[in-house]
């Protein structure tokens, strides 16, 4: 109880200071967490997990309860307040510490992330909506191009969030969402095997899953 309140403290806290990057006003509820990991469930085998992202860890304290010693599991993260909350769920957080051989923490942008290898699970909490169409285009090809072939790529979004705030926006914002939309349609949508909606979080959102078989997004 007193860990979740100071991950809530301190989630505010940097809410408050770099809403930018953040994207959210309250961690992800355990509703949310649970339906973004259901392709961690369903893999069998050893696995390469990717999350981006994390925050304070509301999303990863369910993805670590199904990481095994054989799998791999990379959190990238640009907030180095969160990267060092992560860290020290690492070293002290029973539920981390179980596959913490097996994680680490990569404080950096996305774009900078040199991975070893393609993942078969990438698991997204990157605020589109906060960023420029330019910039949304630039993080969705380089978490598709960390995918391996097969894989998928799982994110969630608040519900009808974009077209609300285009719907009273004008000028440049109204722009830039709607370049967002179509970069979305085109790359993410389009490849959707499964959309589910979760009404328990503050506020309610859509999880995404995309897989694209033989095809690539262009």
């Amino acid at each position: 109880m007193i860990s979740a309140l100071k991950e809530q403290l301190e989630f505010i806290r940097q809410v408050r200071q770099r809403f930018y990057t953040t994207g959210a006003v309250l961690p992800s509820s355990r509703f949310l967490a649970n339906n973004t990991t259901r392709p961690l469930k369903q893999f069998k085998g050893p696995k390469r997990v990717l999350e981006l992202g994390p925050g304070t860890g509301a999303v990863t304290r369910e993805i670590v309860k199904h990481i095994n010693p054989e799998d791999t599991f990379d959190l990238v993260e640009i907030n180095e307040e969160f990267g060092n909350v992560l860290k020290n769920r690492f070293e002290h957080d029973p539920d981390y510490k179980k596959c913490a051989a097996v994680s680490k923490v990569h404080v950096c942008p996305l774009q900078e992330f040199q991975a070893t290898a393609p993942y078969d699970i990438v698991i997204s909490g990157l605020p589109f909506n906060n960023f420029s169409a330019a910039l949304v285009e630039e993080l969705v090809d380089a978490s598709l191009k960390l995918l391996a072939p097969g894989g998928t790529y799982s994110f969630f979004e608040y519900m009808f969030l974009r077209p609300i705030r285009r719907a009273v926006t004008f000028g440049p914002d109204r722009q830039r969402l709607k370049q967002i939309q179509e970069i979305m349609d085109r790359k993410c949508y389009a490849y959707r095997v499964r959309r589910d909606w979760i009404f328990l979080n503050v506020p309610p959102a859509w999880v995404q899953h995309i897989q694209f078989g033989d095809k690539a997004p262009k």
